[in-house]
């Protein structure tokens, strides 16, 4: 399976509690649900393309908590988000969880790394990070991360866990695509190339 990690970020990287208020306040964080003003209907339209790729998903601990406790609660199988959410396999990685029980859940303990690169190695289309962002920024700088899509929201947070630390492992992209819905949403997919390249900016760069 291909490994996806797929984030919705403001402007300055905050990942943390995009949805409400109250999603994510540890830390304490308070200014949750800085992604809502701009959800649109082509937001949720590439959001929901995405999806239309995934066997599986992989989440980190506080991420698995958080969406196990909300998403059973939405179960409508005309919802295709939830629907695969609450139905197909889920991972979570984790040393202090013994017990899930939003099935169908698979605990990955232990070296995190090499148990998601055990998942990776089976056969399907795409395991989906989704949230976790620590976990994600991990994974991404051992080189298990196939491709990068993030959501970006025109809003400068200004606190809050972001994605990439600033003592974070650097990476190489490609963008493979870009999109931006009516709300300023930009939707970025981009290949993880492997280490990224430098230079220096000089006259024999122009000409």
């Amino acid at each position: 399976m291909r490994v996806v990690l797929q984030e919705f970020l403001s402007l300055d990287g905050v990942a943390q509690g995009p949805g409400a208020p109250d999603e994510d306040t540890s830390g304490g964080f308070t200014r949750g649900g800085w992604l809502v003003p701009h959800l649109d209907d082509a937001f949720l339209r590439i959001v929901t393309g995405w999806l239309d790729e995934v066997d599986a998903f992989l989440f980190g601990r506080r991420t698995y908590e958080n969406f196990a406790r909300d998403w059973p609660a939405m179960d409508d199988p005309d919802d295709p988000v939830a629907s695969r959410l609450n139905h197909l396999p889920k991972y979570v990685a984790t040393n202090t969880l013994t017990g899930a029980g939003w099935e169908p859940t698979t605990i990955l303990s232990g070296d995190v790394a090499a148990r998601v690169a055990e998942v990776r190695a089976r056969p399907g289309r795409e395991l989906q990070i989704h949230g976790s962002a620590r976990l994600g920024a991990s994974l991404l700088a051992a080189g298990l991360v196939d491709e990068v899509r993030l959501m970006i929201a025109p809003v400068v947070v200004g606190a809050g866990r972001r994605l990439f630390p600033e003592s974070g492992v650097p990476a190489g992209l490609r963008l493979v695509s870009s999109e931006t819905t009516p709300s300023g949403v930009t939707a970025q997919v981009y290949e993880v190339t492997g280490e990224p390249s430098f230079g220096a900016y000089g006259p024999e760069t122009t000409s």
